[in-house]
This record gives C-alpha cells, structure tokens and sequence, in this order.
C-alpha cells in the first residue's frame, strides 16, 4: 500500500472517530461546570398542624437531585448547617431537586411528602433553586 492511500485512510479513520464522539449528546448529569445551589427551611408545626410553632434552617437534610427524565435520584447531598446545600459539575439541562417533608395536609399513608424543585441549569453558571420549605 502506498504511503498517499495510507495517510488517506488514516485521515478518514480519525475524522470518523472525531464526527462520532462529536455526534454524542451530553444529557443531564455530572461531567460540567453548572451547579444548582439552595436553601431548606424548616417550620415546625404542632401535631396536627394548626399553630406554627418555630421557623429555622433545615440543618443536616437529605436534599436529591434527578438528572433530567430519570426516574431515580442521580446524587443526594445533606443540608448545612444554615440550610444550604449546592450540587458542582452539572451539565446544562433540567433538573428536579426535592427534599422529604411530613405532610402538611395529613393525607399520606406514610406522613411523608416529596418537596420538589424544577430547575435549569446552564454550562459554567450558578442557578439558585427556589427556597424550599419542609413541615415537621
């Protein structure tokens, strides 16, 4: 074989590679520069929710996040301190964050309700994730 044909065939090797991982679409998930950053606050309310008995920050809460149409949390963090929790290296796209609470209305089985946040977030930006409250 020549060395023109082979430098050809090389060429369109490389340049196959390079269009096919080019063609692969990033979806929601770790591996960016986004991140999502929020704030959990807790009201606590007397058994039968009626009298709002104190209101303070959401201290050491699990708080989830869905990478896109997945059906499953992708990653969990807990809250600190001040209620404060941020998720790093997202890729641009949407995301849901969500956080436990009992139930307010007293209407499920299991006393416990999913707070959930939609979000966007976008490349090498910080997208704040509306304030959360949860009820106990």
């Amino acid at each position: 074989m020549n060395r023109k044909l082979k430098n050809s065939l090389l060429f369109t090797f490389l340049l196959s590679i390079i269009l096919v991982l080019g063609a692969c679409k990033k979806t929601e998930g770790e591996g960016g520069n986004g991140q999502l950053k929020g704030k959990v606050i807790t009201e606590q309310w007397n058994s039968t929710f009626t009298v709002l008995e104190a209101t303070y920050p959401a201290a050491d809460e699990w708080v989830y996040i869905i990478y896109g149409d997945d059906i499953s949390y992708g990653d969990r963090i807990r809250t600190n301190y001040n209620g404060e929790y941020e998720f790093k290296y997202l890729r641009e796209g949407s995301y849901k964050v969500y956080v436990y609470s009992d139930d307010k209305t007293l209407q499920s089985p299991s006393g416990q309700v999913a707070v959930v946040k939609d979000v966007k977030v976008s490349e090498k930006k910080t997208s704040e994730v509306d304030l959360i409250t949860i009820y106990k």
